[in-house]
């Protein structure tokens, strides 16, 4: 797994330039000269127009600031992953934005004959500046949203579809990227469970288009021809939703039609799981109030605490109130991989759809989410339109392999590269190493702050997600205001310092902090060094 983590370096890259042959050192230096003609008229004009647009796609120019963009981006997470420097760099909004628009401004109005070494230097202060001003998911001290620290090679695989545009909607655009994403489509979807060539899926850009994808799809199934007609008079369908359900859910509602208002929310337990008991009683009285439900959402995990729900339960009492199951997994879907923690997934082959975002615990960049349906019959249900301009009814059997008819997109990036190449190079058992080194980081945390009387542990942790709250004495017995503002000032002075990045939630009227260990970099000595600061942090506040 550390290899996995190692930053981008190749010796070769960090010493050596690749020599251009005589042809391309000849085309350069006639691309430099057209540059450099002088401007008397719309020959002329043309001339240094097309020269401008060549430099641009000059692979030579890639070739050299490629060199130029791996050595830096080397020495940057060699950096950053010792904890060299700021987690957060901070900076106001009008400031970052008055920023951006004098680099902007500073942009050259054209190539001069020394363009070569010009765009070098440009390109090199322009990722300084990127890199300077970013967030630093690498650094072990980033313990906040659930967006990983993701495995640094996985980027090259994304370039790869990045340079030379690779998009799909419809196969032949996007031959090799569709296989890409089908085979993948298929392991996902073996790990939850399903027999290949009985169930199908899709991916998307997040996963709150792939809620909603998943929640369409449950509409149209169960409302019959609602997509066609809209919807007829009669009660208003309901969503049941477990209560602490990303607010992706509730919006899919919104655009659905079935209104905010509409969505019902599920009853929990003392672990702040759906509760499947009041679950059938719920739906028993939606039943007998003749409110169709057009699905449950339940979730593997919710995002406030990382609660996984019993889906095994839930899915018998929708099986027995003939129900639509929808399970967010979008962060812990990964878990299927995990030995040790494949339980917390118990039943998840019994859902009818299934959301599992990769670019969250399977460590590979945004944007890579997964729609898995465990009936495959279903996979045209979410959008029934035609579209003749780009399916080609010559070849009615390849609208099988065109995403388009799938998924909210039209032209839609290859976003399963960096997944595929990642599996592909290190192998299926890298997305157990990462599920288990970070959920047991998470129980290790757990413990070190039910060891500190200082600190309030509010859940026992599920997954690698931790929320607590810190109580020093001088505040124990102060008004429950008190303490929530004491708790978003000290996380505020805390991630503006750079040292740390946590986030915030609220449960049961309480304000916490709250981690998730999203970088398998962050070790025991990180997360007692994150104690020690929030006691600084908190000391100076009061």
């Amino acid at each position: 797994m550390c290899s996995a983590f190692r930053p981008l370096n190749n010796s070769r890259f960090a010493t050596r330039r690749v020599a251009s042959s005589d042809r391309d050192r000849s085309v350069r230096e006639r691309l430099l000269l057209d540059c450099s003609v002088s401007m008397t008229g719309p020959l002329d004009d043309s001339v240094a127009r097309d020269a401008r647009v060549r430099a641009a796609f000059d692979p030579n120019n890639l070739q050299a600031l490629g060199h130029r963009l791996v050595e830096r981006l080397t020495s940057h997470l060699q950096g950053v992953q010792a904890s060299s420097g700021r987690v957060l760099n901070w900076g106001e909004p009008t400031e970052f934005i008055a920023a951006a628009h004098a680099i902007l401004d500073a942009a050259p109005q054209s190539l001069s004959p020394s363009s070569l070494p010009e765009l070098e230097t440009r390109f090199e202060s322009l990722v300084t500046e990127m890199l300077g001003h970013g967030h630093n998911l690498h650094d072990p001290h980033y313990i906040g949203h659930q967006v990983p620290a993701p495995v640094p090679v996985a980027g090259w695989f994304d370039a790869i579809g990045s340079v030379t545009n690779q998009v799909m909607a419809i196969y032949e655009m996007g031959p090799w990227a569709t296989a890409v994403e089908r085979a993948l489509i298929e392991r996902l979807g073996e790990q939850a469970g399903w027999q290949r060539g009985q169930f199908a899926g899709l991916v998307t850009h997040g996963g709150s288009l792939a809620n909603l994808t998943g929640l369409l799809t449950a509409r149209n199934v169960t409302l019959g021809r609602v997509w066609e007609d809209g919807f007829q008079s009669g009660a208003a369908p309901v969503l049941v939703a477990q209560q602490d359900a990303h607010y992706s859910v509730a919006r899919s509602a919104g655009i659905l039609g079935l209104g905010t208002s509409n969505v019902v929310r599920a009853a929990l337990n003392a672990r702040r799981q759906m509760d499947p008991q009041k679950l059938d009683e719920q739906l028993a009285a939606l039943k007998a109030a003749g409110r169709p439900v057009i699905a449950v959402s339940a979730c593997a995990c919710a995002t406030p605490i990382g609660a996984f729900d019993p889906l095994a339960d839930i899915a018998a009492v929708c099986r027995k109130h003939e129900v639509w199951l929808h399970v967010d997994a979008a962060h812990g879907g990964a878990a299927c991989f995990s030995r040790k923690y494949r339980h917390l997934l118990r039943g998840v082959d019994e859902v009818d759809s299934l959301v599992w975002d990769a670019h969250k615990m399977m460590f590979v960049p945004a944007l890579c989410a997964f729609v898995l349906y465990r009936n495959r019959a279903h996979r045209f249900e979410a959008f029934r339109q035609d579209a003749p301009y780009l399916f080609d009814p010559s070849a009615p059997g390849m609208a099988e392999y065109d995403s388009g008819m799938l998924t909210a997109e039209c032209t839609k990036r290859a976003a399963t590269y960096a997944l595929w190449g990642t599996w592909s190079l290190f192998g299926q058992r890298l997305f157990e190493d990462l599920v288990d080194v970070t959920f047991d980081r998470a129980r290790e945390f757990y413990e070190l702050l039910n060891e500190s009387p200082d600190f309030e542990t509010l859940h026992e942790p599920e997954c690698n997600i931790v929320a607590f709250r810190y109580v020093p004495d001088s505040l124990r017995q102060a008004p429950e205001e008190v303490i929530s503002n004491f708790m978003l000032n000290l996380r505020r002075d805390l991630i503006r310092s750079g040292e740390f990045y946590i986030v915030q939630t609220k449960l049961n009227g309480q304000q916490a902090l709250r981690v998730t260990v999203m970088n398998p970099l962050t070790s025991r000595e990180d997360l007692i060094a994150l104690m020690d600061a929030i006691r600084r942090f908190g000391a100076k506040l009061l």
